[in-house]
């Protein structure tokens, strides 16, 4: 059962607006409690990009209409159909998924904005590798090759390195982020306008990390310099990694919790919560009983964001990623976080790393070595964790060849 279903049993309308990327049909959002689904598109990225024509079944489009701001129309016009009854708004942006294709105001807008900037204080890209490789170096070699004549440019390097963004200037990323920030206040003032803000929660959140390492999926790929705003979107310092990767770069995302009445207003909590975390939250804000058997991954937020606790009732929280990622040349992995302490264990060569995130969120000082005995017990219950949801395992690849790197398919 999924959220939606569960609020659906108790007389809300449901609504899901934007993207799905949680199953094609019979999987898709009308089969899993939501009586609307605008568009009729069940993956994760527009089909033909942000600007109209759209191509997307139940979207209809005009000559200049730009995705994210249709999609929010839409959004309105749902909650203004059902501001009588309790409704369960998802509106899922396609953006700021690729492609990198902001509203052309906005887009002028930074592009004004990036030529006033002071020129960087350091590289505006560093060299990325894959801690899992057997010959796995540190950040201070990787800087050092930046002048190396092999690694200039864009694509998959030797030793499967990649180049991150390290700076802020993607005029199309920030002019999609500001569409974003314009839906949500047009959202705000619907809920106003209609006198219904006061009893409607708002959760804002992202699904990943920035896609700060380029889309290699296909690993023969070289992008050019005139190219780079289509294939980094931002940068994620002082968070190491991207998109797709277990640093904090690739799995710490904004959440925002509006609870009128009830919510602390002006607070930022620093207790480590995830998404599984909303299902039971919302199951409790709301008043309904809680269904532990489906949201057995998650525990209600309800009092952290009321202020009537200081913590939740759990010793960690964990990711699983067991496939390759096109986002960088990281091996398949887990992660687990105890307190400050955060280990990743990669699948290749079973290589951990350990990392103090209240000492270095940057994820560069590897404690593995240094206190092996914490790295084992986290390992441990990591691995008791992926025994007792049934995590699913990598299988040994037996075809696999070595000298068919990425590395050596790019040159």
């Amino acid at each position: 059962m999924t959220l939606a279903e569960a609020l659906k049993e108790h007389g809300y309308r449901t609504g899901h607006f934007g993207k799905w990327h949680l199953g094609e049909e019979p999987y898709g959002p009308t089969a899993q409690g939501f009586d609307v689904q605008v568009p009729r598109w069940n993956k994760g990225w527009p089909r033909q990009g942000y600007h109209a024509p759209f191509g997307l079944d139940g979207l209809e489009d005009q000559p200049g209409d730009y995705l994210t701001d249709r999609l929010t129309d839409e959004a309105v016009k749902f909650i203004e159909a059902h501001a009588d009854q309790p409704f369960f708004l998802y509106l899922s942006h396609f953006a700021v998924h690729d492609p990198l294709q902001g509203r052309a105001d906005l887009v002028g807008k930074y592009e004004r904005r990036r030529a006033e900037l002071p020129p960087p204080a350091g590289p505006e890209f560093l060299l990325e590798g894959n801690p899992d490789s057997p010959a796995p170096a540190d950040s201070a070699s990787w800087r050092r090759l930046l002048e190396h004549p092999h690694y200039q440019g864009h694509r998959v390097f030797p030793g499967r390195l990649v180049k991150v963004k390290q700076r802020q200037d993607n005029p199309q990323f920030a002019a999609m982020v500001e569409s974003m920030d314009q839906s949500l206040g047009r959202v705000r003032q619907t809920l106003e306008k209609l006198g219904i803000s006061q009893r409607t929660i708002i959760v804002f959140c992202s699904d990943n990390g920035g896609m700060a390492a380029a889309n290699f999926g296909r690993p023969s790929r070289v992008i050019a310099e005139d190219k780079l705003d289509a294939a980094y979107s931002t940068a994620n310092v002082p968070l190491r990694g991207a998109k797709g990767w277990l640093y904090e770069g690739g799995i710490r995302v904004p959440m925002i919790v509006h609870w009128p009445g009830r919510g602390r207003r002006g607070v930022a909590c620093q207790v480590p919560v995830i998404s599984t975390d909303i299902f039971p939250t919302v199951l409790e804000m709301v008043g309904l009983p809680p269904r532990p058997e489906q949201h057995v991954d998650g525990v209600s937020l309800a009092a952290l964001v009321a202020g009537e606790a200081e913590s939740v009732d759990r010793d960690a929280i964990f990711w699983h990623f067991p496939h390759y990622s096109n986002h960088g040349m990281q091996s398949p992995g887990s992660a687990i976080r105890m307190g400050n302490y955060k280990l990743l264990h990669y699948f290749e060569r079973d290589t951990v790393q350990l990392f103090d995130l209240s000492r270095d969120v940057g994820e560069q000082h590897d404690l593995a070595g240094e206190q092996p005995e914490l790295a084992a017990r986290l390992l441990r219950r990591l691995d008791a964790w992926r025994s007792s949801v049934g995590a699913s395992m990598m299988d040994l690849n037996p075809d696999f060849d070595p000298a068919a790197t990425p590395a050596s398919v790019s040159q």
